[in-house]
Parts: C-alpha cells; structure tokens; sequence
C-alpha cells in the first residue's frame, strides 16, 4: 500500500467532518502532532444543526448505524463510545407504511423481524427473510476487510480470491436482482433495496454489494445517540482535545504552500500559516482538487447521486404513535427513480424518509412539541430541470402535504417553525452537483474505481470523504479517516 514517504510527526487536517474527526483521532493515537483546520464553529461538517425557537435541528444525517465503527474511531485515543455518547437503540429500527394501507416494524432483531415478516406477509416469505437475513451477513463478513475498509493503489488490488467469492454470492449483479432470490412479496423487496439511494442508485441498478448497507440498517440495528446526531461530532472532537488535537473553528483553507510535489504549510483566508509534513483533505473533492491545483484524470466524468429536499418542522401537535423513522413509499416505485436519476425531474409519487427525533429524546424540542425530518429524494443539479429558486417553496409545501395525508393528519396548520434545504441550498455550501451523497456508486465509482485518497501527483497530500473510498454514510466516512491515516503513517 503507497504511503507518504519522510517525516509525517506533523498532520494539518483540513474539515472537521466525521472523516477528519476520525483522521484525526486516528493519527494522534498514533503519536503525530494534529491540527484541525474547519471553516465553521463548530465541528460536524455535513452532519450540521440548526437551533431555532427552541427546536434543535440536525440538518445532516439522521440514521446511525455500526457503532462498533464509531467504537473503533474513539479505541484510537484509548476511549470508547461509552465514554462519550449515550447511544439508544431504535425498536423498530424503522416503521414501513405503504400505499395499500399496510404498515410493517422492521427489527433488527432476528426473532422479532421473523414473526412481523410472518405476520405481515406468511411463512413462505419469512423464511425468505431469515435466508436473506443470512446472506446480508455473510456478504458484510466477505466484503468488510477486503473491500469497504481497504485501501486501494490499483484495480488490481481487487483481484483476490475475496472477489471470486463476491461474484458467486452475487455482489456484481443488481440488488433488486439479488433481494428477489429470498423474498417475492414486493413491498418487503422494497425494505430491503431502499437503501441503495444511499449510494445514489436505483434498486435494479445499484450493484448487490451495496445490499451491506441493509445489513447495516436491517440486521446490525439503528441507534440514536441523546442529544441529537450533532452529539456525535461534539464527542468525537472532545476525545480529540483529551488527546492533544488541537482545534481551529471559523478558519477557512485558500492555500496550500508546496515544494515540489509535498505540501509544506496550509494557510487559511485569515492569514494563519500551519506547517506541516502531511495534510488530509477532508473536504468536498472539489474542493481538495482546487488546493491542490489538479484533479485526477478519468476517461469518463464522475456522475454524482441524486439529492434530497429536506424539510425540518417544529410543530405545536404531537403523534406520539409515529416512529423515530418512517418510512413513507408511494404507490409507484420503480419509475420514480427513473424520474429523478435520468429525467431530473422530482418524484411524481414520492416516497419519503421520515424522522421524529423527538421520539427518542423530547429535549430537542420546547415542551409538547414535535420535531419532525422529511427527506423526499430529488435530482441533482447537474441532471435537474427544476428551479428551485422559483419552484422550490411550491415542492416543499408539496411534500409536506404529502406527510400530512399519509402520516401526520393536522399538520400544515401545527407547523410553528420551519427549515429547509433544497440542492440549491446543498451547492451554497460548496457540494458537488448541489448533492450531499457526492459520487454514485456505480461500478465504475465503485472500491478502486472510485477518486483515489492518495493522488498520485502528491506526495504527502491524502483525501477523506464521501467523494473518495469507501464512499457516502456515516459508517463509510469514519472509515475513510482511518484509511487517510493509514496513508499518512501507513497501515495499523
């Protein structure tokens, strides 16, 4: 594996999102001196908040799963999750409410999951489930090591007998394809493919290794840690400063000082100079590719995933029976995909992600109230026909419509605060195609395929982030620190 050459006693990370905080905890366990650089105040990155009239709103990710990943992340400075974060498991990890009226718990649980399957859709399919279920495992267990937590220097890299065994399971063939092998009943092929949107592809064209990100969801559960999701970046940038790391908020990056093809000191707009023998990027790759004056050569353009709207709301009314996450599918459901990944239009029939925070901890919001998330999946700017400067507050009164009639009956009229964020919004803060699930993860963006961490025209300069590997979510991002700092010092 390349690693940077010389001296690296000294690190200046650039971002303080969940990949430079884990990069940075990563390289302090293993003694090097570490700055972090983050334009904002306070540290998160995507995963950000926005306070409002009582209400504490996490404007990023709402879905935390593999703990054991965020475990390992504060292992590196001799802590633990316990020692930071109150982490509370989700039962149901999810609530599936359909366009037929049917509604089905999905539980990590095995037993749990098999008679709500059983319930829900017969024996035949619950049995499908539990093969399914073993699957999803078995496809986590090959995949981990070898492919998602792996630095890659060439295609190459990938030629193991870990591939051969991905194949025959497989993994290079469509989730949808690979999901309908266990279970017949589509609205449940529906709960187990969803996730492919994470990696910004349809169900019928994403590849089966993605069906790991189920395995995340469905088998290894949802938590939701007290406080909102920004107690995460907090906890992570408090093990930093009980380790020696040292924290520079409100300094935005404008330059890297070079000799040669190794990056010297990084200077910000203010004027600081921070010297240095090596730097991780942990920023939009745009972003890095201008510090380092070129980005990487490809013989095709990256395509990017789609985006989201999202609607944060404040409401006067409570619905104390609705789950912390619900999931919302419309009656359509594979055209829908084809409308927002190639026509750039939004979905004719929505399906929505929803969240209720306040269903675990009711202090994010004043008392008796409700906070809710919705999440309604839209084009990217680069495939986009919409105008969300015109058209945008028409969508969101739209998708709020579309909660009240399924879910939420009254609320338009309890709604007492309101936050959006549309891909215009996305853009505004310097993300790639106005999207904040960067690259797809098409096969060809896909492991070594994917923008490298390590450009070969730099020597001492490496990438973390969801525009490089692994790739978008929460899980991936702390890896993706842990992979920079395995190319800053080379490997654990």
């Amino acid at each position: 594996m390349r690693a940077v050459n010389g001296r690296t006693d000294r690190v200046v990370v650039v971002g303080a999102g969940l990949s430079g905080l884990s990069a940075a905890l990563h390289l302090a366990g293993r003694g090097r001196e570490v700055t972090v650089l983050e334009r904002d105040r306070v540290p998160g990155g995507l995963a950000g908040r926005h306070d409002v009239d009582g209400y504490r709103v996490d404007t990023g990710p709402t879905v935390l799963t593999m703990p054991d990943i965020l475990d390992e992340t504060f292992a590196a400075v001799g802590e633990s999750v316990r020692d930071r974060l109150d982490l509370l498991p989700l039962t149901p990890a999810y609530r599936a409410h359909f366009a037929d009226g049917s509604r089905l718990d999905v539980h990590s649980d095995e037993a749990a999951m098999t008679e709500a399957v059983r319930a829900f859709a017969g024996p035949g399919e619950a049995m499908g489930y539990l093969r399914l279920r073993r699957w999803l495992r078995r496809l986590y267990e090959v995949e981990y090591d070898r492919f998602i937590a792996a630095n890659f220097d060439s295609p190459l890299s990938l030629v193991t007998p870990t591939l051969a065994r991905l194949v025959a399971m497989g993994g290079f063939g469509s989730l949808e394809r690979a999901v309908g092998r266990f279970l017949t009943d589509e609205r449940l092929r529906r709960v187990f493919s969803f996730q492919s949107l994470y990696a910004g592809e349809s169900p019928h064209r994403a590849l089966g290794v993605y069906g790991v990100i189920a395995y995340m969801d469905t088998v290894a559960g949802v938590h939701f840690p007290r406080g909102g999701m920004r107690a995460v970046p907090d906890a992570l940038a408090a093990a930093g400063v009980s380790a020696g790391v040292r924290y520079h908020y409100g300094s935005e990056v404008d330059h890297l000082e070079r000799r040669g093809d190794r990056v010297t000191a990084v200077r910000t707009a203010a004027g600081e100079r921070f010297e240095c023998d090596a730097v991780v990027l942990a920023t939009e790759p745009n972003t890095a590719y201008r510090l380092l004056g070129r980005a990487p050569r490809r013989p095709t353009r990256l395509r990017s995933s789609p985006s989201a709207v999202v609607v944060h709301l404040g409401t006067t009314a409570r619905w104390p029976d609705t789950a912390h996450h619900s999931l919302s599918f419309g009656g359509a459901w594979r055209g829908t995909f084809d409308e927002i990944i190639r026509r750039g239009t939004t979905m004719s029939d929505p399906s929505l992600l929803i969240t209720r925070p306040t269903a675990s901890d009711p202090g994010l919001a004043p008392p008796d109230r409700d906070l809710l998330y919705l999440l309604a999946p839209v084009p990217n700017l680069e495939v986009g026909r919409v105008d969300w400067e015109r058209d945008g507050k028409a969508y969101v009164e739209e998708v709020v419509s579309v909660a009240e009639r399924r879910l939420f009956p009254g609320l338009a009229a309890s709604v007492e605060a309101v936050h959006t964020v549309t891909p215009t919004d996305w853009a505004a803060r310097g993300l790639t195609a106005g999207t904040p699930f960067s690259y797809a993860h098409s096969l060809t963006q896909t492991g070594p395929f994917r923008p490298s961490n390590f450009p070969r025209h730099s020597e001492n300069a490496v990438l973390a982030g969801s525009g490089t590997v692994p790739g978008v979510g929460v899980p991936t991002a702390l890896v993706s620190g842990r992979l920079a700092a395995d190319r800053v010092t080379g490997p654990r």
